[in-house]
Parts: C-alpha cells; structure tokens; sequence
C-alpha cells in the first residue's frame, strides 16, 4: 500500500506508505496496536526486540497487510483503470483515494463514530515519549490539523498530492492524479466497497494467528 514519497539518497523517488487510517483500524484498537500500525510506515528492516513485542507484532502485521494489498487482483484491477503514463504510480492515488473511502463511509465497516477513533489515536500518540524516526515531527501535526478525518474531504487528496509534489525531484510526476480520481471516483468506490472487508478478514485472520503463536 503506497502513496507517500520520499527522495532517496541516489536521486529520484521511491514510494513509502502513508495510508495511515486504513491501517489503524485494521490493526487492532490497544494503544500498542495502533502504534505498531503506524510504525510500519517508519520501521524498516528486521524487528529484533528494539520495540514492545506488541508494537512489533502491530510492525508485522502493517508489512502482511500491505503484502496481501499490494499482490491482490482487486487492486491490480483498479490500478489499470488509470492512464498509462499514470499507471507506475497509481498506487499512490489509489492509498489516498481508499483513506479518502474508508473516512467517508467509516460507519460502514466501525461502531466507533470517526472523531473518536481519530481522537483516541492522537492522545495515543501524544503519550508516546519515543516515536520513531520523522513520525516524532510527524504527529504532531497530524493531530493538529486532524489529518485523518479530513479524508472524508475529496478536496483533501488535492491538497495532499500537492504537497508530495513539492518534494519531488521530479517535477510534474504526479500531475493529472486528483483528475483521474475525479474521473474515476464511482468505480474506485466500487473497487475500494469490494476490496476492503476482504482486507478486513484478513487482517482479523493474521491478528488471531499471531495471539496463536504468541501463545
């Protein structure tokens, strides 16, 4: 699941993951769940006992569910909906695009109202002394301007794409993406409808295995 950008140190660009709320609400509700949620975009490498054994779990989990996302049919059908010349980075648009579905019918797949989940992972955050790597710069201002909950906003995407743009080395590399989304906003919905409680129950499934074998 991709969709944040990064200059590497060669030049270029390479993708990082930044669809924070589907993850967190598919990774468990415990606060060293939704840490480990979030970890997983900025833990890389082995996990080797420098984090709680629960956030590591959250850690795996957030590396399986992104493995299962990223090889499944359903999201190879939506990334071949974009334009050719789009289509290496569709993948960013499509992460944005199915927070933006998961903010907007949020009741559909929790009991929990958005703005509490939301709130509850912010004062989780907060309380964390030691945060890894730029999710310490990083949280803050995701609590600040409720970068979760404005996904619910389409305009939003805008906003973000803009902004990964700007930190590109490569100029104009994701120009016409918020118009393609625009464009193609009913059947990425459906897409995101038929694809994510499939994503749930896997999640769910891989949470029991590993309690299992934690055992």
């Amino acid at each position: 699941m991709m969709a944040r950008l990064s200059p590497p140190a060669s030049g270029g660009f390479k993708l990082v993951a930044m669809n924070y709320l589907a993850h967190l609400h598919l990774g468990g509700d415990a606060p060293a769940e939704l840490l480990g949620s979030l970890y997983g975009d900025f833990v890389k490498g082995p996990l080797a006992g420098q984090w709680p054994v629960a956030i590591e779990a959250g850690i795996a989990l957030h590396r399986r569910i992104d493995a299962f996302t990223d090889s499944h049919p359903l999201q190879a059908r939506a990334r071949a909906r974009f334009p050719a010349e789009r289509r290496r980075v569709a993948g960013i648009f499509l992460d944005l695009f199915f927070d933006h579905c998961l903010a907007r019918d949020w009741q559909r797949y929790s009991e929990q109202p958005l703005q509490r989940f939301t709130a509850r992972v912010y004062r989780v955050l907060a309380a964390e002394a030691q945060l890894p790597g730029s999710l310490q710069h990083i949280a803050p201002r995701m609590a600040a301007q409720d970068w979760l909950g404005s996904y619910q906003e389409f305009e939003v995407l805008g906003q973000v794409i803009a902004g990964m743009s700007r930190r590109l080395s490569r100029p104009g590399l994701l120009d016409g993406g918020l118009d393609d989304l625009r464009s193609l906003y009913e059947p990425l919905s459906e897409d995101f409808s038929a694809f994510y409680p499939e994503l749930m129950a896997f999640a769910h499934e891989q949470r029991e295995a590993m309690v299992k074998a934690a055992r």
